[in-house]
């Protein structure tokens, strides 16, 4: 399935219902007075969060979303009947923003959640009510409202513990697939991955992590060349960040591909650039043994690198069992720290 992560649609909450003006008639009652109804509320409009989805690709085909009309008020003073609320079902991890005013409406961040985003016409009130003593038989009632009337721009970020970003062909599906059940396309061509994957490292029970994969990034990501700044957005709400690097001898630069992805982040997002992040440095195990560890080290002490530092291959499963232990080792102490904060 394609992955859409940003769509705009157009949504309308259902008008209020009409006062009626209305008078009694009935056999003898000469003076019957006011009994107009009042109209219905019209219907609103909400996004709800739905833990089975994952793309907003549905919206592609459907864009128009109407809530129901409130009723117009009847005789005998019957109210008109409420227009039914709209609930239009998206991903967790949806934001939301109304386009004419670039306000920002909300985000849905838990199974269920829902979002009012536009507002449905209050009732028009029937002729009962402006019945006084000096006025017996008024015809005076008030119209429903109009409703909103909104174009929305819906965003999906992808929700997950961990984040992985590194130039394309570095590796990070390969990871992937070792270290979870999901299984992202492998190829070796550059943007073999074209959508974010997510995938669950199960370390025992009732220990796990959610891990995504974005499509490799390239220079000028951040002002959206390649598959751009759609995707950086995926790494913002992960809580560690896992740069994996190609050591393959023939094919690349680590230090200039680590410098070229940090910039990246620092135009992006100064925030982003911040966040911890581990360089993982990948295919090791095309490298002599008695040269792993040497060049690693030249790498660490060109770049001055502080963070922590993982020599594996993805595709040997080498090292891959120790790092996943030490993410969520890492996971769960940063969360113990917040809870005492």
């Amino acid at each position: 399935m394609k992955f859409v992560d940003e769509v705009t649609i157009q949504v309308t909450a259902g008008k209020g219902g009409d006062g009626c003006l209305s008078f009694r008639r009935e056999k003898f009652v000469p003076e019957g007075g006011p009994n107009g109804g009042d109209g219905g509320n019209g219907g609103h409009v909400y996004l709800q969060a739905k833990a089975d989805l994952n793309t907003l690709v549905d919206f592609r085909y459907t864009r128009l979303f109407k809530a129901k009309n409130g009723e117009n008020g009847k005789g005998n003073k019957c109210t008109g009947k409420n227009g039914l609320d709209l609930y239009i079902k998206v991903p967790v991890g949806t934001l939301a923003f109304d386009i004419e005013t670039e306000e920002y409406l909300g985000e849905l961040l838990k199974p269920e959640q829902t979002l009012l985003v536009a507002k449905g016409g209050e009732r028009g009130l029937g002729n009962v009510h402006f019945k006084s003593s000096i006025n017996r038989a008024p015809r005076r009632i008030t119209k429903g409202t109009t409703a909103d009337d909104r174009r929305l721009r819906l965003e999906l970020q992808v929700l997950a513990d961990v984040g992985l970003l590194g130039l394309p062909n570095a590796g990070k599906s390969t990871f992937i697939r070792a270290v979870t059940a999901a299984r992202p396309k492998v190829a070796d061509y550059p943007f073999t991955t074209l959508h974010p994957h997510l995938g669950v490292v199960s370390i025992e029970i009732d220990r796990s992590f959610v891990i995504a994969d974005i499509p490799g990034l390239i220079e000028g990501a951040a002002e959206g060349a390649g598959l751009g700044i759609q995707f950086l957005r995926h790494l913002s709400r992960t809580r560690l960040l896992l740069h994996l690097v190609d050591l393959d001898p023939l094919n690349s630069d680590p230090v200039q591909d680590i410098r070229r992805i940090t910039q990246e982040l620092e135009k992006y997002s100064p925030e982003l650039a911040a966040r911890e992040r581990w360089l993982l440095l990948n295919k090791v195990d095309l490298l002599p043994p008695d040269e792993q560890k040497q060049r690693c080290q030249a790498i660490i002490e060109e770049l001055n690198w502080s963070g922590r530092v993982f020599e594996i291959s993805a595709l040997s499963k080498q090292g891959c069992q120790k790092l996943c232990y030490s993410i969520m080792n890492s996971l769960e102490e940063n969360q113990k720290r917040n809870q005492v904060f």
